[in-house]
């Protein structure tokens, strides 16, 4: 973040200014507005229960939809107006997906058309809605009137409430609620209107104004989850992942989760204050019946209430009976009601029934899988040279170098300082020589300078974004005197991608990938530091309507860009600091401008397991901690934590001491060491997973209770992860820890990653903590691929051997996969991958293909074999095994659990034993 800034200031002074502030002055909270200063949200906030008095009428199925118009009660007294009733419709698609629309009725003028997002939903979703051939009527909780109800999916169905309105899923035998809308009577829309002589629509923050030229038009109404115990989701904030009442009995002054990308400097650990992103997926878990989900597609503003137990005591409502259930209230400021419930009934299905929504995670280039360097700036050409040579020089692998703002020519996107960068290309192609790549960051505000081409040519297109009176809008961001590109116009997006070209980029090779940063949009004059909402977008579209979705836009011209760039062959990598709904499929986040304490390092897993539930699971926090010089201690921690994140990152501000690995005395530089190693060795269970997400949604990080979803234990329980199914991590998250509680789950035993020892399932164990390692166990009947030989990157990996570890349960058995393509094309989606499923049982692992209908020709093959096989849990007397279909015998032994870290004991190893990754074998303990 920066401060606020007067553009009538001298260019230099200012921007020296906002450097130097940036650098000494923490959030400041009076430069966001709260609950009672946003008049949209201070409003819903006060609605009592039942305050809404719609009715439906007239319901109809109309292109195989349920439909309705929602009515209020004819006014009382002849000089009010009456209000014009609202447009319902009910979808169902496949998959258990029940969508409810709510919009003014376009028959009956409304001055202009509300904005419904676009390009976030997949084609492939809206054509799998289910027609529906006829409604039935129900009597439901004593009314006076029928219900309408609709089939949604085997076992659930949907129920239109008539008086008073109210929509909910049910199961169909139990007549038990999974999901409702407006049950506690909180609804309100306010419709567009004509402003009127004497009509005050004008807001005021500070000392900016927002004209609102279609007055109020805000959105409120209640959500309750039937049967849960907990609430996540709803990312971004710095908070708990259950998440916490805002209101209700026993809370005191707390403020809504905040659905608003801004640029937050030094944000706050548990606040339920919104950062860079918005995604407004809300799931529901508990033991008795399981998960459910509800998603709202909307770009503007958002405030969500958890309401917790017993603030609905006086309102006299009496809810069916349930075992648990959770209230929410949702608010917007503008947009329509365009939600979607999913009816689960398991985590992940509710998750790839959202991603059938959104779309799933792209797949990564498996090097941008691995670790990454970056610091706000490598100086120059000098300095990269030497960084690199450093890590070769401690062994110590690495795969992208970043290079923040400063390498560009007076902060000009798509440029290089002459000086300090002479010679970008040569400096990339000495990287890509070692199987390494670059990335450089690019920024949506361009520097209004008549001498800049992009700014002449975005200037002379129109493509800038308007301010309230039609003119390109003007705001201060890093090169000063700043416009942003209309990324919700599809021809300026199309234009954007273009820049990418190596043609237009100049001195950038194929081995050059992009950061976009300051996408909110970030304005340092702005109101809270963003663009005006009164600013004006492709179509007319305020941009209050769509500002949590601009950087969404962006990061999808700038992936294009990256794809066109490559002639549709090469994967992009494109990492976003904002993101909304269906960001997930352009790119990686990261959790932002983070500070070097160790609440910080705590948070960081909260808000990864938050974004993994809502769909972007390429996430990561900046290792370190952006802000601030990290004590030893913490550093060595976040590395030991960061190796298990999906996006593994080291970076800084540039007023922070220097802190690349080595800078830290020889022991701790071992220790960093052996963290980044862990993720290399790690990479093809990591690669697994990441393919894993993008074929479901489900996340490569997930909390407990996905994997072990009756356990209760597991609900709240954010200071632990897992890595897939079979990973289990806890971080050390306090200075000088002597001692970690981890509470390993389910009935079988885990193994410590690092040393093998057993530790039973179904029970908390305090574990003596070492400055070698975080706790982290392998899950018994899991097997987890590794590569045990280091390279100086992952490209230089790819022919290596694997080793498999089997952990064996109770019954003596295992199994796991493992996924391999070329690492960075796109044929992975033509069928040009090997796809293994390991299963131990009875003394025997087999592999077999995964490949559905693979051909005969083989579309992609690896020359890799495996030779080591590691069984844990195995008695030690064996000494062979035997080989099909080869017939061959492998020795049998006692070896090390790693072969170059640690201290581990002896465990079973089938030594050399060469089979084929990429074929069909079975390997008999003799």
């Amino acid at each position: 973040m920066a401060p606020k800034l007067n553009p009538t200031f001298p260019s230099l002074l200012l921007l020296l200014i906002s450097f130097h502030l940036c650098t000494v002055i923490a959030w400041k909270k009076e430069e966001f507005r709260t609950c009672n200063q946003t008049p949209f949200c201070k409003q819903a906030r006060s609605r009592i229960p039942y305050s809404s008095s719609l009715f439906a009428t007239g319901v109809a199925i109309l292109d195989g939809a349920l439909t309705a118009k929602l009515r209020h009660p004819l006014p009382e007294s002849p000089d009010q107006d009456q209000i014009k009733p609202l447009l319902f419709t009910l979808s169902v698609y496949q998959n258990g997906v029940v969508r409810v629309k709510i919009d003014e009725d376009p028959s009956l003028d409304p001055p202009k058309k509300r904005f419904e997002v676009p390009d976030v939903i997949l084609p492939e979703f809206e054509a799998s809605k289910l027609w529906l051939p006829r409604v039935q009527t129900e009597t439901v909780d004593g009314d006076s009137e029928p219900s309408s109800i609709v089939y949604v999916a085997d076992g659930y169905e949907a129920v239109l409430r008539h008086s008073p309105f109210e929509v909910y899923v049910r199961e169909r035998q139990s007549k038990r609620r999974v999901l409702s809308l407006n049950s506690h009577g909180l609804f309100d829309f306010e419709q567009l209107r004509v402003k009127q002589e004497g009509d005050d629509w004008e807001e005021r923050f500070r000392s900016h104004t927002d004209t609102r030229p279609y007055g109020p038009q805000s959105i409120s109404f209640d959500v309750s989850f039937f049967d849960a115990d907990f609430v996540y989701g709803i990312p971004e904030h710095a908070s708990n992942f259950a998440l916490t009442p805002t209101k209700g009995p026993g809370v005191d002054d707390s403020e809504p989760y905040r659905l608003f990308n801004l640029d937050v400097f030094e944000y706050l650990h548990d606040s339920p204050f919104g950062i860079y992103g918005s995604i407004p997926f809300m799931i529901g878990h508990g033991k008795t019946r399981g998960t459910s989900g509800f998603f709202w597609l909307n770009a503007a503003e958002m405030q969500i209430d958890v309401l917790g137990s017993g603030w609905d005591a006086e309102s006299g409502i009496l809810l069916p009976e349930s075992g648990s259930r959770i209230d929410t209230l949702w608010m917007s400021e503008a947009g329509v009601v365009d939600t979607f419930f999913f009816v689960g009934p398991g985590p992940k299905d509710v998750v790839r029934q959202y991603i059938s929504v959104t779309g799933t995670p792209a797949m990564p280039q498996l090097f941008s899988t691995a670790y990454h360097q970056c610091r706000w700036n490598y100086r120059d050409e000098q300095d990269v040279e030497n960084v690199d040579s450093k890590f070769d020089e401690y062994d110590i692998p690495y795969d992208v170098l970043w290079l923040d703002i400063d390498h560009t020519d007076g902060k000009r996107y798509f440029t290089w300082d002459k000086v300090l960068f002479p010679n970008p290309e040569q400096m990339q192609n000495k990287l890509a020589a070692k199987g390494r790549h670059m990335v450089t960051i690019v920024d949506p505000h361009i520097k209004r300078d008549e001498s800049f081409h992009l700014h002449k040519e975005a200037t002379n297109k129109g493509y800038y974004v308007k301010d309230a009176s039609g003119k390109d809008f003007d705001g201060w961001c890093w090169p000063g005197s700043s416009s942003y590109p209309d990324m919700l116009n599809p021809e300026i997006r199309s234009w954007w991608s273009e820049k990418f070209s190596i043609k237009n980029y100049v001195g950038s090779t194929p081995s050059l990938y992009i950061w976009n940063d300051m996408n909110e949009p970030s304005v340092f004059n702005g109101p809270e530091v963003t663009m005006p909402r009164d600013a004006l977008h492709y179509g007319g579209v305020e941009h209050r309507e769509l500002h949590n979705a601009y950087g969404y836009y962006f990061h999808m011209a700038t992936s294009d860009g990256l794809v066109k760039r490559g002639d549709g062959k090469d994967r992009p990598f494109v990492l976003s600091r904002a993101f909304f709904p269906g960001s997930q499929r352009y790119g990686a986040v990261w959790t932002g401008d983070n500070t070097a304490d160790w609440d910080h390092l705590r948070v960081s897993v909260p808000m990864i397991l938050s974004l993994g539930l809502t769909g972007m699971t390429f996430s990561g926090a900046d290792v370190g901690g952006f802000f601030g010089n990290p004590d030893t201690e913490l550093l060595v921690r976040w590395y030991q934590l960061g190796a298990f994140y999906p996006f593994f990152r080291a970076h800084a501000h540039h007023d922070t001491k220097r802190r690349e690995p080595w800078l830290f005395g020889e022991r701790n530089t071992e220790l960093i060491k052996n963290a980044i190693h862990t993720r290399y060795t790690l990479l093809p269970y990591f690669y697994t997973l990441f393919r894993e997400a993008n074929t479901s949604g489900v996340p490569v990080v997930r909390p407990l209770w996905m994997e072990f979803p009756s356990d209760e234990a597991t609900f709240s329980n954010d200071e632990a992860f897992m890595v897939g199914n079979s990973l289990l991590v806890q971080g050390i998250y306090t200075e000088r820890a002597k001692y970690a509680s981890v509470y390993l789950p389910g009935g079988q035993p885990w193994y410590d990653l690092r040393t093998g020892i057993t530790y039973k399932g179904g029970m908390t164990h305090k574990l003596e903590v070492s400055e070698e390692t975080i706790p982290a166990f392998q899950r018994a009947g899991t097997i987890i691929p590794r590569k045990d030989r280091y390279r100086r990157s992952s490209t230089q990996m790819v022919n290596d051997p694997y080793t498999l570890v089997i952990a064996l349960n109770s019954s003596h058995a295992a199994e796991g996969e493992l996924y391999i393509d070329d690492g960075k094309s796109f044929e992975f989606t033509k069928g040009a991958y090997i796809h293994r499923r390991f299963v131990f049982s009875d003394g025997k692992l087999t592999s077999s293909s995964l490949v559905p209908n693979a051909p005969r020709k083989t579309l992609f093959s690896s020359p890799c074999i495996v030779e080591r096989i590691i069984i844990l849990g195995h008695s030690s007397g064996p000494k062979n095994a035997l080989i099909e279909p080869s017939n061959h015998k492998a020795e049998i032994e006692l070896g090390p659990l790693w072969l170059r870290q640690g201290k581990g004991n002896s465990v079973l190893t089938i030594r050399r034993p060469n089979v084929p990754v990429s074929e069909d074998w079975t390997i008999k303990i003799l």
